[in-house]
């Protein structure tokens, strides 16, 4: 004869183990699905005076993650000609991706940003401008001490640059003199007029952004970085004491903000 005791622990104990079966199975699968909706492809647009290599930290931490990145090499010979590399860079991607872009970059992809393949845009320590405007003046709301200072100097043929003496002091206090006396030495001229180059239709009022501000920028107001937040209703991440370089001293901090847009942004 059965023992019924014996028969309810059985019964309980199957239960148990369907119940927690069929738990993991229900969590694998919310897990994929997440994963699923993950953007995998990230686009990285430099500023002014810099190129494509001040990424390498944060280039680092989104691969290891797994995430595709491309780097966009802008010419800064012409705000159109920096737009069409960005978008160039764009119609390479085999899925939406999110678009980032630091100081100066940040007028390219908020002009470039409207393209199709662009779910959500990242602004590093970057200027934000609205249709109808140009950094040049929206950078008067709220100057900057390298506004101030004298610092840019501009060629005989209309281009910009900072003086490499006081590139470390103005763009990356928070770098070691070797690494900002290297990038002092390899920036990138612009072209002055990309400064007043107008925005036709601002990407970030029909997308979601996301602003990291500097705390410590010389370049850009930090105060600047949150009126533009404030304005474009982004999601606002402050890196306290951080320079202008923050995509390159503080890339873990850029990386993080990077991975919440391409987790959140569809």
């Amino acid at each position: 004869m059965s023992n019924p005791i014996k028969s309810i622990r059985f019964a309980r104990g199957t239960f148990l183990s369907l119940f927690v079966a069929v738990l993991l199975l229900t969590c694998r699968a919310g897990s994929a699905q997440n994963e699923g909706h993950r953007i995998r492809n990230i686009v990285l647009v430099h500023g002014a005076w810099a190129d494509g290599s001040g990424w390498k930290g944060v280039y680092d931490i989104l691969v290891k993650d797994g995430y595709n990145v491309s780097i966009v090499q802008e010419p800064e010979t012409s705000f159109k000609d920096d737009v069409a590399a960005t978008k160039r860079a764009l119609a390479l991607q085999d899925g939406p991706c999110i678009l980032v872009g630091h100081s100066y970059g940040g007028a390219v992809i908020t002009e470039a940003g409207t393209d199709s393949s662009v779910a959500g845009l990242v602004y590093v320590a970057a200027h934000m401008p609205d249709a109808g405007e140009n950094e040049a003046d929206d950078g008067k709301r709220f100057p900057s001490d390298l506004g101030k200072s004298g610092a840019i100097k501009k060629t005989a043929d209309g281009f910009t640059y900072l003086d490499p003496a006081q590139f470390h002091e103005y763009f990356a206090a928070d770098l070691s003199p070797e690494q900002a006396g290297l990038m002092a030495r390899s920036q990138v001229l612009n072209f002055a007029h990309n400064f007043k180059a107008v925005i036709t239709t601002a990407a970030w009022r029909s997308k979601p952004s996301w602003m990291v501000v500097a705390g410590a920028d010389r370049t850009i107001n930090p105060d600047l970085e949150r009126w533009y937040a404030t304005r474009a209703n982004s999601h606002k991440v402050e890196v306290a004491g951080a320079s202008h370089s923050v995509y390159v001293s503080r890339p873990k901090e850029v990386a993080a903000v990077i991975e919440q847009a391409a987790a959140h942004a569809h």
